[in-house]
């Protein structure tokens, strides 16, 4: 009895560990998570089994709580209650999916997890999904590296996994060794903000004329990314104030914003040069609670009185002659949406966010490390823009 509760123990700390270090934020530790299946395949029963899976989830999500306290105001509690719910979905598929079996069933049960877990509904709430390390261990291999992650991950639930941990250490070290970030594509420039809460809140010209005067700092020609919610609102007087601004430049700017043109509104990405403003990427999956709050209608509210969620929509926008795979703030933390846009083949990701509500969390760091493998695996360049 003592044995046994002391290795249960011990999973669950191994596990919580390699959450906690896999979801530091430093894309090279990514791989770190590869030891979850490998934990969830060694527990003896479905209790034991949800307990390694909520103890991976809750480390690698740890920066929610403290997050949610800063964006609303409040103290921990609403954020701890978002914490735990938010686990729900990880915990309840792989308890779900877990079997005493070994051999292939088990192993084709953690690869069913991965892929419930990676695409809607469950997917809405598929963060820390270790697939993700496919772009720190198969550089460059694009679809056939994630198809070997996916093989890796299921073969790590087997008696064979001593061997797979060898091989994936191998392409570990092999990739670690000469690990080097995506490249930022010619002609353009990601500008990262410290204008904290107040962007996007503040409304008035005078702000306007700040960031106009950031995207005037840039070389002629430039295509510059500003942060999520960077305009605020986006309204015809905005857009007509910017073109004002950028007259007699080639710059093009690509910046967030809100968009209000009915019931809810679109959190999007906004095209502005001299000649032309246009909406050019509106969000496939906002915060759930804070944003998308599609629950509103059960309880006899209005359904989209937050921000709208379009799924599938827009995977690629075109900026130029280029094809660009569009991820905002919280995509860059799921599968689906950087995957639905590498099956459009572009040309380069752009990765924004307003992470200003994440001080002394590690979550802006784990977007960037998200995006930075993602961006690896299919050997694209990447442009990032934050603001803190």
């Amino acid at each position: 009895m003592h044995r046994d509760f002391f290795r249960t123990g011990l999973l669950f700390i191994l596990s919580a560990g390699a959450g906690w270090i896999g979801w530091s934020g430093q894309a090279l530790l990514l791989p770190v998570a590869c030891a979850f299946p490998v934990l969830w395949s060694l527990a003896r029963t479905r209790l034991q089994a949800a307990g390694i899976s909520a103890a991976y989830f809750l480390a690698a999500s740890r920066g929610l709580p403290g997050g949610v306290a800063n964006f609303y105001g409040q103290d921990i509690w609403p954020g701890l209650l978002l914490w735990f719910v938010g686990s729900s979905a990880y915990v309840t598929v792989h308890l779900v999916l877990w079997t005493n079996r070994e051999g292939w069933q088990k192993s084709s049960r953690y690869v069913a997890a991965c892929l419930v877990m990676a695409v809607p509904p469950f997917g809405i709430l598929g963060w820390a999904h270790p697939i993700t390390a496919a772009g720190v261990l198969f550089p460059g291999w694009g679809w056939w590296g994630l198809a070997v992650m996916a093989a890796s991950l299921g073969v790590l639930t087997t008696r064979y996994r001593p061997a797979a941990a060898m091989a994936i250490t191998g392409f570990w070290l092999w990739s670690a060794a000469q690990w080097t970030p995506p490249n930022l594509p010619a002609s353009w420039m990601g500008v990262d903000l410290k204008m904290g809460a107040s962007l996007g809140r503040e409304g008035s010209l005078n702000r306007q004329k700040e960031l106009i005067d950031v995207a005037l700092a840039q070389p002629m020609g430039t295509t510059v990314l500003l942060p999520e919610s960077a305009l605020g609102f986006w309204t015809p007087t905005v857009a007509r104030f910017w073109q004002k601004g950028l007259t007699g430049t080639d710059i093009t700017v690509i910046a967030g914003a809100a968009l209000i043109d009915g019931p809810g509104y679109d959190n999007v990405l906004v095209r502005i040069s001299a000649g032309k403003t246009e909406v050019l990427y509106r969000e496939r999956m906002p915060v759930p609670g804070s944003m998308w709050q599609p629950w509103r209608a059960w309880i006899g509210g209005d359904d989209e009185s937050g921000a709208r969620a379009h799924f599938f929509a827009n995977p690629v926008v075109e900026v130029g002659t280029s094809k660009v795979a569009p991820l905002i703030c919280y995509e860059q933390l799921l599968v689906w949406p950087v995957l639905q846009s590498a099956f459009h083949h572009p040309d380069l990701i752009i990765a924004v966010g307003n992470g200003w509500w994440t001080a002394g969390t590690s979550i802006i760091d784990i977007q960037r490390a998200s995006s930075e493998a993602w961006a690896r695996l299919f050997d694209l360049p990447l442009v990032i823009s934050f603001n803190i």
